[in-house]
């Protein structure tokens, strides 16, 4: 079963694309999180593939070396998703099945609740509705477990997170192979611009989400460490469609690497449904 890769052009800036899978199969667009670029679905695509369906992954905004605008607006999570509707017009893909982790959850909720009639459902992985994230950052422990983004902001995130050969993402569960591209010069600051043009002056503009009224699934880790039950507990309340709700025991925040049979199952499950 071929996959393509492409250099795709949205705008001023080119993505590094790939897709494939079998003909007629309904398409999944899949977005990644920080810090890992779309490699972190790697186990996930041949699975989708061997269900019948059809796979577009991309190094999004600050990942793809095409894709790196200097200022810290260009990270702005109106252009990250633009950049998602970007790919999928480049490739003549009128409607896909969405899914997205960690950051790239939060800009699939933006896409799902914004621009419905591009996608026939949506899973989200680790990362809820930012309206129950952000119910959450108000009560119980979510706060604590978001701490970190102050340090993501700083103007010297880059030197800390890579010294000594990048310890403190290595501890967070980011493999040697994973964190070789940010190593490269300038490769990390385009991933923490994703913070800083968001959870800055613009954090109220981002948590604010319409509720989705396309067919969901949320799929959570009880061991993430990052982002917490009431979060993802919550987000049913803001799907106003078909909703399901998958807690993987054991399984920490990297879904798409540690549970990959799971999110693919639940992926065709959210699939099959519609």
């Amino acid at each position: 079963m071929n996959t393509q890769q492409r250099a795709v052009k949205v705008g001023e800036h080119t993505f590094d694309v790939r897709f494939g899978g079998p003909d007629g199969g309904t398409w999944v667009l899949l977005l990644h999180g920080f810090p890992v670029n779309s490699s972190c679905f790697d186990t996930v695509v041949p699975r989708l593939h061997e269900s019948g369906l059809r796979t577009i992954v991309f190094d999004q905004r600050g990942y793809s070396p095409g894709a790196r605008p200097t200022e810290v607006e260009a990270y702005h999570i109106d252009h990250l998703a633009g950049d998602a509707l970007g790919v999928l017009d480049a490739l003549e893909v009128q409607y896909a099945m969405l899914v997205g982790h960690d950051w790239g959850g939060l800009v699939g909720w933006h896409l799902a609740a914004k621009h419905l009639d591009r996608f026939t459902g949506y899973v989200a992985a680790s990362t809820g509705h930012p309206s129950a994230t952000r119910d959450a950052l108000k009560s119980g422990d979510q706060r604590q477990k978001s701490a970190y983004i102050l340090d993501f902001v700083a103007d010297d995130a880059e030197e800390k997170l890579l010294a000594r050969n990048g310890v403190l993402l290595r501890r967070a569960g980011v493999t040697a192979e994973e964190l070789a591209p940010l190593q490269e010069p300038g490769a990390l600051t385009g991933p923490l611009n994703w913070y800083r043009a968001n959870f800055t002056g613009n954090i109220k503009e981002t948590m604010s989400c319409p509720p989705v009224e396309i067919p969901t699934t949320m799929v959570w880790g009880d061991s993430d460490p990052a982002l917490g039950r009431e979060q993802a507990e919550g987000t049913g309340r803001y799907v106003y469609s078909d909703y399901r709700f998958c807690e993987l025991p054991g399984v920490d925040h990297w879904i798409p690497q540690h549970a990959a049979a799971a999110l693919a199952s639940e992926i065709a499950l959210r699939s099959a449904v519609f």
